[in-house]
Formats: structure tokens, sequence, C-alpha cells
């Protein structure tokens, strides 16, 4: 039986983010960051002592790494680029899709082994615009194309299971990697299948116990999936357009989701495109640094 959860989190920020999403959370610096992918912005928040930046970026970019103490790695529109800490320089690591100005970033993770999966997708959600590539110091390599809104990109506790989805499928796959590198060593199948429901699967990640939890985007919703496929609980949230969570605080006891307020009335939906914390009691996981 599926459990059905009130919100009884907190705001975390109630700035109306047209797009809100790419959460991570780097223990080593106690730094949340999240994204405002339409309007090209970088929130980075430490926990501690509740000191919030905004910075500009000069492209979309939607996912962030920890790299090591004086770098971070962005997703950006024309690959993956390192930003220097200090002086928030950027420079180019790996071109992905630079050639094309009608694709941006999406949905993105690092992997056990230090590489990192990033997917692309069309401006205008154009259909199978999309890719799914694996980066691994620096080295690019197309693992999945012909997708419209790549999404959901997560990994098993060990590293050897995959997850990612379409969203307009609503087929949540998995596929069998290679521990040491991340890279598919089998044909993807179906693990969860959600088209004839509410709202589409968007952002995702996998706690220490394997469950997945993502972000239902339409629906108000963060689902806790286990890691055979059964809906196990459902919390809901204040906003319709939920986009993606992730464990922040260095004890991990808190979830933070981001959320988008495109498409949405301020009258009608005054929580759109806020970012909110909940605590769960999931075992709390957080993803490795890059491996340049």
């Amino acid at each position: 039986m599926t459990q059905e959860i009130v919100f009884e989190g907190k705001i975390l920020s109630n700035e109306r983010l047209a797009l809100g999403e790419g959460p991570g959370y780097d223990p080593a610096t106690d730094t949340v960051w999240w994204f405002d992918i339409l309007h090209r912005k970088l929130n980075l928040l430490k926990v501690s002592g509740r000191d919030r930046r905004i910075i500009m970026l000069p492209e979309m970019a939607s996912v962030m790494a920890a790299v090591d103490e004086h770098r971070q790695l962005i997703a950006m529109e024309t690959g993956l680029y390192f930003r220097d800490t200090g002086s928030g320089a950027l420079t180019l690591h790996a071109a992905i899709e630079a050639d094309d100005d009608t694709t941006r970033s999406n949905d993105g993770r690092v992997h056990n082994s230090g590489a990192i999966w990033i997917s692309t997708m069309g401006k205008q959600e154009e259909e199978g615009a999309g890719a799914i590539y694996h980066v691994a110091r620096g080295e690019v390599t197309k693992l999945y194309d012909k997708i419209t809104i790549p999404n959901a990109i997560c990994f098993s506790p060990e590293g050897d299971i995959g997850y990612f989805v379409d969203t307009p499928t609503g087929k949540l796959m998995q596929v069998a990697l290679d521990p040491e590198t991340g890279l598919p060593v089998d044909e993807p199948d179906v693990l969860v299948d959600t088209k004839s429901r509410l709202g589409g699967m968007d952002g995702a990640i996998c706690d220490g116990d394997g469950y997945i939890w993502n972000a239902r985007y339409g629906a108000s919703l963060l689902d806790q999936y286990s890691p055979e496929g059964r809906l196990v609980a459902r919390y809901q949230l204040p906003a319709r357009q939920p986009t993606c969570p992730a464990f922040i605080g260095r004890d991990g006891g808190w979830m933070l989701v981001t959320s988008a307020a495109q498409h949405t009335d301020p009258g009608e939906e005054p929580n759109a495109g806020f970012t909110f914390a909940l605590v769960t009691g999931a075992t709390p996981r957080f993803d490795p640094p890059y491996r340049p």
C-alpha cells in the first residue's frame, strides 16, 4: 500500500524560479546549489551561515558537480565547464552539442566512478532532439539519442544500475552498468510505467538504500519507489510543478525540492517556482565529486 504524506516542510527560497532545477549539495563545503535554467541563474547557499549568492551565467545551465576545493563542473548549453570557486571564471572542459544552438543541457548526475551522465534536450522541447552522454575525464560518449525530455538520471548505491526517463513516455528505465566506469553493459528495460498517471516523471535521486525519489512535474508530488519499482510513498508538495530533489545538510536529514513557475499564474499558484525542504527519513546519499 502506498503511503500518502502531506507536506510538513518549509520554504527554503520564495523566489519564483521560471524553471528551478539541478539541486545538489557538497558536504565538503556545506554548499547547496540549484538553478533557474531559463534565467541563467545559479543559486549558491552556505547551509551553516545561510549565506546565499546568485551567480549570473552566460548560457542556460542545469547541473553542477563538485570537483575539488577550487573547482566545480557546470553543464551549460554548449558543454561542461569548470568554474573557479574563487574568481568564478569558466573554462571549457568538454564540448557537447556546441554547434547546435537549438539544444541545451537538462538533467545529469555523477556516477560512483567519478564520471558524469549529462542529458540534452531541445530548447522548445522538440520531439527526439535530446540525448544522454557519459563523460569521463573529458571524454564524451553518447549513450542514448532521440529522447525528447531526458530526466530522472540517477544511480544505485553500488553504481551497478543506472536510471533515466524520457518524460513524455512515462517509463522509468533501468540499465546494468559497469560499477568501475558508469558505462552500460546491457540494454535498458522498463522498471516503472507511469504513462497513465497525472503529471510527468522529472528529476530523481537514489538514496542509500536504493530507493528512487522522483519529482512528479504537474502533479505536486515527490514519489518514492523501491528498487523493484513499487510505489512506496507519495509526498504532497505545495507547488504543482516540482522538478528535482536532493539531499542537503552534512547529515543529509533534509531533502530539497526545486519547482517551476513557467506556465503558471501567481494568483492561482503562489508557491510555483519556490524551493522547498522536507524531512523524509530516507538514508541520505550524496553525489561524489566529478573526477577530471
